[in-house]
């Protein structure tokens, strides 16, 4: 079955299009809203957008709302569904509209309404008895949600700001048929098994502390993990020609002022006053690759200049946004950034785009790419924009690269490519971008001299791979669900002794292992072998030694493989030739 979804200017799309999806969820936060005026009439509406991942709405209610009416609220949701109801759009005037919400004590509309430039007009979309001031789109009717699910409940303060009415937020997602809303389901218990911030305290990863919120802790094991990322990043970039500096955590405010983001950026930015002077700590790298190529003269010889920097940035994230590693206030970014010249500019974004390739095939991830266009507050010409825009679609067109179009969701200063890498359960993540810059070259007067004689204006493009190696790592964790492959598991091999006498040749096959880069332990705790055993598999470790009597006359070892069990005794080379051959797989 194919729906047919229509906003005011009545353009369609079917549910497997993301306009379509946003239409279908949208509708389904009005069909909650109205079931909650027709059970709690007194409660005040906020706002119900859809979401990545289905919707929300936000009341205010004039009493203590649990999950416990979350069913009453479905049944009332499922008679409006039956009633097949027709949604209408009109307008109404300034006016008009601010009369139609005072009469119904609407006072979070009535300020939506008074943020509106003036000129707006003011749309109302109606269903049966309810209606809404909304900008669309919508479904035509409400008998097109077959299928639907209250998820959870949340505090949410209005307009994000702490300083606001706390409101209650209630999540659902809804489709046009049962089977896919009983796959969703099951696609969020695996979810939760999966979660990062659960398997992360579990496998002793990392740590979140109430003196830090937002600033995540690395425990041994962890970073053993991010080393691993951070060394291979290291390989990858040396061999494509990329040099490693390292910029200030901290700059004064004239920095920010010429790169723009004290005007764009400012309220994600921490601050601080040094000498009576305003300084910034820096959400991005891009200013100080910048001095860094401006420390000394510059030859068309020189490009391209590819500078990398695993940089730490700080940015401010409120605190009902922070989630485990996925959302944080200070994390590791992958930058680089190269400057090139003109005729460059094509081959250097292919030449990203084929790095972030392989990185991700490392892992196993599938990924789209999505253009994203000049957004409405951007800096600089039309012609740069559009001599931007075109090289980054030459680039892919060129590769044979399928990308979708995201309209006015670059950045600031150049349009962009996200990679969106798409986990073993099929969810997605944006993590690598490549944005290309006419702006900071000229904000900061950068220059090199042609092969004319001349001075010219480099041109810039900004990327990471990882995006934050943070999240990267909790992405893994759910990726893998903590049972992460051999080459990058933090402990590779435990070994299981059998009886404490059996700890000298525990240390000795430890020892031999340790020499030839193997990431081993040896659990020497006096407790049965069948415990030892289920700690290990809990701990998700790759593969399990026993050594008791029997494996030390014959020099031998007993292997367990963590997915497979026993594969039987043999000797130290034998498995360590086995550990090379899958780790190199």
């Amino acid at each position: 079955m194919k729906v047919i979804y229509r906003d005011k200017e009545m353009v369609e799309a079917s549910f497997e299009e993301k306009r379509g999806k946003e239409a279908f969820w949208h509708t389904t936060a009005h069909v909650l809203a109205q079931a909650v005026k027709r059970l709690y009439p007194d409660t005040k509406c906020a706002i119900g957008p859809a979401i990545e991942q289905g919707f929300y709405y936000d009341f205010e209610f004039s009493f203590p709302f649990g999950e416990e009416h979350l069913g009453m609220l479905e049944a009332e949701m499922k008679k409006i569904v039956k009633e097949a109801l027709l949604i209408q759009v009109y307008e109404m005037s300034r006016e008009e509209a601010v009369s139609f919400m005072q009469e119904r004590g609407e006072s979070y509309k009535l300020d939506m309404i008074e943020h509106l430039p003036k000129e707006e007009t003011i749309s109302f979309y109606q269903q049966g008895e309810y209606a809404e001031f909304c900008a669309g789109p919508h479904i035509s009717n409400t008998c097109h949600i077959k299928a639907f699910k209250l998820l959870s409940i949340a505090g949410a303060y209005w307009r994000g700001n702490e300083k606001n009415q706390m409101l209650t937020r209630i999540y659902g997602i809804s489709f046009p048929k049962a089977s896919e809303l009983e796959r969703h389901l099951k696609q969020l218990e695996e979810i939760k098994l999966r979660d990062h911030r659960k398997l992360g305290k579990e496998l002793e990863l990392f740590t979140m502390i109430e003196q830090g919120p937002g600033f995540p802790v690395f425990l041994p094991k962890g970073m053993i993990l991010k080393n691993i990322l951070i060394d291979d990043w290291r390989k990858i970039h040396q061999r494509e020609g990329y040099m490693e500096i390292s910029t200030p955590i901290m700059m004064e405010r004239s920095l920010w002022e010429t790169s723009g983001h004290w005007e764009h950026y400012r309220e994600n930015m921490y601050t601080t006053v040094i000498d009576g002077v305003d300084f910034a700590i820096k959400p991005m790298s891009c200013p100080g690759g910048m001095l860094v190529y401006q420390s000394k003269p510059r030859s068309y010889r020189d490009l391209p200049m590819r500078l990398g920097e695993l940089g730490l940035v700080h940015r401010h994230e409120k605190s009902g946004q922070l989630h485990g590693l996925m959302r944080v206030r200070a994390f590791t970014q992958d930058d680089a950034h190269i400057f090139m010249t003109e005729e460059q500019m094509i081959s250097e974004i292919q030449n990203v785009a084929k790095l972030i390739d392989e990185v991700y095939a490392k892992f196993g991830f599938r990924y789209e790419v999505e253009l994203s266009t000049r957004p409405e507050n951007s800096i600089g010409s039309d012609e740069e924009w559009e001599k931007a825009t075109d090289a980054l679609k030459k680039a892919m067109d060129s590769m044979d690269t399928v990308y979708t179009i995201n309209e006015g969701d670059g950045a600031f200063y150049g349009p962009k490519l996200d990679f969106h890498l798409r986990d073993s359960i099929g969810r997605t993540w944006q993590c690598g971008t490549i944005q290309l810059d006419f702006q900071l070259p000229q904000r900061f007067g950068a220059e090199y001299v042609g092969a004319d004689g001349k001075t010219h204006r480099p041109i810039m493009v900004h990327r990471v791979v990882f995006g934050s190696i943070e999240r990267f790592i909790g992405i893994l964790i759910e990726h893998y669900a903590g049972k992460f492959p051999l080459w990058l598991a933090p402990v590779q091999v435990k070994i299981l002794p059998l009886a404490e006498r059996f700890h000298s040749y525990a240390k000795e096959v430890s020892k031999e292992l340790s020499n030839m880069g193997i990431r081993c332990e040896i659990d020497e705790r006096a407790e049965k072998i069948g415990y030892k055993i289920r700690e290990a598999q809990l701990d998700k470790v790759p593969y399990m030694l026993i050594v008791g009597q029997k494996e030390m006359d014959a020099g031998e070892i007993s292997v367990r493989k963590r997915d497979e069990g026993d594969l039987g005794s043999m000797g130290m080379q034998k498995f360590i030739r086995l550990l090379k051959v899958e780790s190199e797989e």
